[in-house]
């Protein structure tokens, strides 16, 4: 996984996006590493290595994570 340095006074999770299990318990995840993402009905998140997670989440609250950590990331345009 690619390993970016922030602020030193920021957390390890600042490097990730929450998302929250079936069981209530919060995973993080490398939004770098989400390939694809489908509602049926639960939401199920693929990463690039084939794993799946079916998490509680919608789509429009992992995708603002998502936008958020890129803003952060200074990252503000869809890359093509």
């Amino acid at each position: 996984m690619m390993s970016l340095d922030f602020n030193q006074n920021q957390g390890e999770n600042e490097k990730m996006i929450s998302v929250t299990r079936l069981d209530g318990k919060t995973y993080w995840l490398n939004p770098h590493m989400i390939e694809s993402m489908e509602q049926t009905p639960d939401l199920t998140i693929t990463l690039l290595s084939g794993k799946k997670i079916v998490v509680r989440d919608t789509p429009d609250e992992i995708i603002e994570r998502i936008v958020s950590y890129r803003s952060r990331l200074g990252i503000r345009k869809q890359e093509i």
